[in-house]
């Protein structure tokens, strides 16, 4: 059995950078179907790499004042920095007094968020359309 150091990126062979399968980009599309309220559309594998980029993108949209859907249907794994940015948002939708939803529907998503107790924390929804029912439905701000 070959055990690899999870703090070591591949440098060559299947799945490193080096052969173009890995990168730290998140897929991602934003939609503003209401006004104030921004969909954020991620997709991929949100860790280490990749969590960055997501934090910086969640944490200025939550800046800019718009209540955020952050729609995670696409997402294919969930690493625990990608929860550390779940939980950092969800902190400063608080501190700034809008609302803060995750919608999760893949195994890859719910599991994470089910083993840390996570998703009794946030407002997780099973589609963006039950998000944004909730957001109109006046649920004001919340924990995630």
């Amino acid at each position: 059995m070959t055990v690899q150091d999870p703090n070591v990126v591949a440098t060559s062979g299947a799945g490193s950078a080096a052969d173009g399968t890995r990168t730290a980009r998140v897929v991602r599309s934003v939609d503003q179907p209401v006004d104030g309220v921004a969909v954020v559309a991620v997709g991929g594998e949100i860790d280490m790499l990749t969590a960055p980029e997501l934090r910086a993108d969640v944490l200025g949209r939550l800046d800019d004042g718009d209540t955020l859907v952050l729609d995670m249907s696409a997402v294919s794994f969930l690493g625990s920095a990608g929860l550390a940015v779940l939980v950092e948002a969800s902190q400063h939708a608080q501190r700034r007094g809008t609302a803060f939803r995750v919608v999760a529907v893949e195994r890859a998503v719910i599991r994470p968020l089910a083993a840390t107790g996570l998703g009794e924390v946030f407002s997780v929804h099973g589609s963006v359309a039950e998000a944004l029912a909730a957001v109109r439905a006046g649920g004001g701000p919340s924990a995630g």
